[in-house]
């Protein structure tokens, strides 16, 4: 087999198509052009004997190219190992099929998520940087207490009268959770299952063009994974009545599709909404072929029949209002005309319709009502413009708190829970908590729970800002907020946060010491100080160390609180606890 990969190594550096300026072979543009059936690369394979005896077959004088053979061959991990993948195999960072354990698509987890800021503020430049994160995807048997409800620690009380610490939760608590978002749904289960009337989440798009890239950007696979664990989980958290809003773009929209239809079943399928969010004016027509302005919405219900959808009405606009309602009675109200019949003699009968009593169009499946505002984020933050209402100044940013509403008043009543486990900049909340609904948000980058404190604490004191005057918003209210108790994780955050070899190596120690390492590893054909570890790259380094982590313990069980190694506080113990309504 060696030789084989040998000659076809050197048979296909004949073809530039196939390899990068640096040399590396381009192993997904060759597999899909064998794929495709090449003729030129057919013409290659064939010029070579070896290769023409080992993946074509001469059937009645016809050769026929054996391109599932040729796909194994090309993605075999022993051909054209680069040096990670090399030392991966040296360390055993399989699965017991032999296959690495980054290769199942069965559960992703992704550090982090959407709308991340890791470094200061999202001024045009700090735009055009590229930070890299990291994504798992683990396989079956690589799973035991991962999805386990977890303990939650930090919890804190706010409302109009300040902070304080939280050791008890009730059923009319709003929630805040800080860590990962498929853990954290999964330990709602326990207590909300079936109970959620309402969720709406905006999660990565998967364009590349995110505020952020993924580690090698997920592939489309691997995203679709990332959405069918939390999507399963999203289904058993709805009520009958429920509702699932999930915001997408074109890019993967038709695909996230297909995969809904698949967990939620088509027949509870209820709509596609196009929200057209701006116009195709300035920069963004600096394309030749048409300019999207629109994303879709998927709309789903756990059960068709008995889903929540209440009529809503979108208002009249100021020229339609002037071409219709052109009448005034002698208190001044306007009211348009509308022919309700005709009398004996003939003559129209008409029947006052006034602007007043009128609830306005009712809603069609296309949004170009709400657009999209640009702002400073770092308002919330600095608190130095409180009437800030929305947050984009990056692709995939903050949604108006008026397109939240609408589909809160859609798909929902006052006191219903609505959950957003995406919940980037806290709009989703925002909204809730203003229009009398309970929340559940959960995000994990610091950065993003700030903001989203510091935002809610001024939905509590009254802010002016989104839907506020729309609702007559005038403050009041609570929200709790938590986190996971961290025991992995704290590895990945120090692993994500090290600038140097130097810190890495340290982390690498403080792991060997009180981590969880994966039981496929040998942690002694780990050494920082060798040769082959020092030929790979930073970033390959650190996305290593984390893929070495036991991933079932990122974070504290529940079955484990009252261990003495996980130096639960008393405190944490009792909110937990009554969180989940255990003794």
């Amino acid at each position: 087999m060696a030789n084989l990969f040998d000659n076809l190594v050197e048979l296909l550096k004949t073809d530039k198509r196939f390899f990068s300026e640096q040399g590396a072979l381009l192993r997904n543009k060759l597999y899909e052009t064998a794929m495709n059936m090449d003729s030129q690369l057919l013409h290659l394979l064939l010029s070579n004997e070896a290769i023409k005896a080992h993946f074509f077959t001469d059937i009645d004088g016809v050769l026929v190219f054996d391109k599932i053979k040729f796909g194994w061959v090309i993605n075999n991990r022993e051909f054209l190992p680069d040096s990670f993948t090399r030392y991966k195999n040296k360390i055993g960072l399989v699965d017991r099929n032999d296959n690495f354990i980054s290769g199942s698509n069965d559960v992703v987890l992704s550090f982090p998520y959407k709308d991340c800021v890791l470094e200061g503020g999202q001024t045009r430049e700090e735009q055009k940087k590229d930070e890299i994160f990291y994504n798992e995807t683990l396989a079956p048997d690589e799973v035991d207490r991962l999805l386990y409800p977890k303990v939650f620690t930090n919890a804190v009380r706010y409302t109009a009268d300040g902070q304080e610490k939280a050791t008890s939760f009730t059923e009319n608590d709003n929630l805040i959770i800080k860590g990962n978002n498929l853990l954290a749904i999964s330990s709602l289960l326990k207590k909300y299952e079936g109970k959620i009337k309402l969720i709406y989440i905006d999660p990565p798009f998967n364009t590349g063009n995110d505020s952020f890239n993924y580690n090698d950007r997920f592939s489309r696979s691997t995203w679709l994974s990332f959405m069918k664990d939390r999507l399963k989980v999203a289904k058993r958290l709805l009520s009958q009545d429920g509702n699932i809003f999930i915001h997408i773009d074109i890019n993967q929209s038709h695909y996230l599709k297909v995969l809904a239809d698949e967990i939620f079943d088509k027949e509870n399928f209820v709509e596609e909404i196009i929200w057209a969010y701006g116009s195709p004016s300035g920069g963004r027509a600096a394309t030749p072929k048409p300019v999207n302005i629109h994303d879709y919405i998927l709309h789903y219900s756990k059960s068709y029949a008995h889903r929540k959808q209440n009529r809503v009405y979108v208002p009249y606009s100021e020229k339609y209002i002037k071409d219709w309602f052109k009448y005034s009675d002698e208190d001044g109200r306007l009211y348009r005309r509308r022919q309700r019949g005709k009398d004996e003699n003939g003559n129209a009968i008409w029947s006052k319709q006034y602007l007043d009593e009128s609830k306005g169009v009712p809603l069609s499946t296309v949004w170009s009502d709400i657009q999209q505002v640009y702002a400073d984020p770092r308002a919330y933050k600095e608190g130095n413009k409180a009437d800030v209402e929305v947050i984009k100044t990056f692709s995939g940013g903050q949604k108006p708190e008026a397109l939240i509403k609408r589909i809160i008043e859609m798909a929902s009543d006052e006191c219903d829970i609505v959950l957003d486990f995406h919940l980037g900049t806290g709009t989703t909340a925002a909204v809730a908590h203003k229009t009398g609904r309970k929340y559940i948000g959960v995000e994990q980058i610091n950065t993003q729970i700030e903001m989203i404190l510091n935002r809610l604490q001024k939905v509590i004191s009254g802010d002016t800002a989104g839907i506020s005057k729309s609702v007559n918003w005038q403050g009041g209210g609570s929200f709790v907020f938590c986190e996971l108790a961290k025991l992995n994780q704290n590895y990945v955050e120090q692993i994500q946060e090290a600038q140097n070899d130097e810190e890495l190596s340290a982390v690498w120690d403080n792991i060997l010491q009180s981590g969880f390492i994966s039981s496929y590893v040998n942690p002694k054909e780990i050494n920082p100080e060798a040769e082959d570890f020092n030929e790979l790259s930073f970033e390959e380094k650190k996305q290593l160390f984390i893929e070495l982590l036991d991933k079932n313990m990122l974070y504290v069980n529940l079955c484990d609180i009252d261990d003495e190694d996980y130096q639960i506080s008393e405190d944490d113990k009792a909110f937990t606890k009554s969180f989940y309504g255990v003794e």
